[in-house]
């Protein structure tokens, strides 16, 4: 009886903790796009930004704006985070709706300051940037 009782508690605890395990994945997982982008807007990282990208992404930029392939979408993010020297990215709002996240902030340069909109999606199981808005104020 005792082995019984000790096997069926050892069986319980993997399956709680498997399951809580999987939960806290699940959860990071769908999380971590909006707070990865914001932080690495924060810090000036282009590239922890535009790893996000979908195949094609609205850019939205104050001397040019359209619909850019992802390759094209990174040289301009990378161009504009350099030549700009990112000091931070102060975020106002942050939220979510039926059809993905999204955060308004104030992106801080060494050549100003610029109202800048993240606009994501799910696409698959990962989250992809469908739209950025970088507009000097």
């Amino acid at each position: 009886m005792f082995l019984d009782y000790s096997m069926k508690t050892n069986y319980m605890k993997k399956t709680l903790l498997f399951l809580s395990a999987f939960l806290i994945t699940v959860f990071s997982f769908a999380q971590g796009g909006i707070d990865e982008v914001i932080s690495a807007m924060k810090s000036g990282n282009a590239t922890g930004v535009t790893k996000y990208f979908d195949n094609y992404v609205d850019i939205t930029m104050p001397d040019k704006s359209s619909n850019y392939s992802k390759s094209q979408g990174e040289l301009i993010i990378k161009d504009f985070f350099s030549n700009n020297g990112v000091k931070n990215f102060d975020v106002k709002h942050k939220g979510n709706n039926d059809s993905g996240d999204y955060c308004i902030g104030t992106l801080q340069t060494k050549n100003g300051s610029y109202r800048t909109t993240v606009y994501m999606r799910m696409k698959g199981n990962k989250q992809v940037i469908q739209d950025i808005r970088i507009q000097q104020q």
